[in-house]
């Protein structure tokens, strides 16, 4: 059965927990889990971009330690404009590293009919998480079953329609790019929305980043 029968037919909430892309900024998202983590256990993850990265790592059981460590890790220096390896080899560690040990869920963007398109569980391959990541004019696309793939947040920051269509009643929303210009491309470019139906308690920063 899927997520969202299984949800109906028990009739309980499941609880996403969403996190947006944001690049760089995405290291905030580790602060708010950090303070969030001991008080709240989500039944699935989504993300998006640098977001289905922290997402991603969490779903297989890293603490919000370990992924500190990781944002202070030298070697993100590495990640340089149009240089597709360092990004790729990231991808693969942390693809290697963590197995989800619950449903979880990514965004990836196909081009060029900027399409969203979202990837669960055993589907997901290193290829996916580089994809997921790879901001178009700064990282190369990722050809996946024939498809150029790119940035999972191109479209939307913050992926709450995968949530729902993955079975969540309601979503915790960990935001980290709600600012300029990311406000003007959510008006400009079709992207995917939930439905009201879909509970969401947003967590942002009290000061707009991009």
């Amino acid at each position: 059965m899927t997520a969202n029968i299984i949800a109906v037919y028990y009739g309980r909430v499941a609880t996403a927990l969403v996190f947006s892309a944001g690049g760089m900024y995405a290291a905030w998202e580790i602060g708010a889990w950090k303070a969030l983590a001991p008080h709240f256990q989500p039944d699935l993850i989504v993300g998006a971009s640098a977001g289905a990265w922290n997402g991603w790592a969490i779903a297989g059981g890293a603490t919000p330690e370990e992924l500190e460590r990781e944002w202070l890790d030298s070697s993100l220096a590495t990640l340089r404009v149009l240089r597709r390896e360092p990004l790729h080899r990231r991808a693969h560690d942390l693809w290697t590293r963590f197995k989800p040990r619950m449903p979880f869920g990514l965004v990836v963007v196909e081009a060029p009919r900027f399409r969203e398109r979202l990837v669960r569980d055993a589907e997901i391959t290193w290829h996916h998480l580089a994809a997921t990541a790879s901001i178009p004019g700064v990282f190369p696309s990722v050809r996946i079953d024939g498809c150029l793939c790119v940035d999972g947040g191109l479209l939307g920051a913050l992926p709450l329609w995968g949530a729902q269509e993955m079975g969540a009643t309601r979503a915790v929303a960990i935001n980290c790019l709600r600012g300029f210009p990311s406000r003007i491309l959510r008006r400009v470019l079709w992207r995917r929305s939930p439905t009201l139906a879909l509970e969401v308690i947003s967590i942002a920063p009290s000061s707009p980043t991009v």
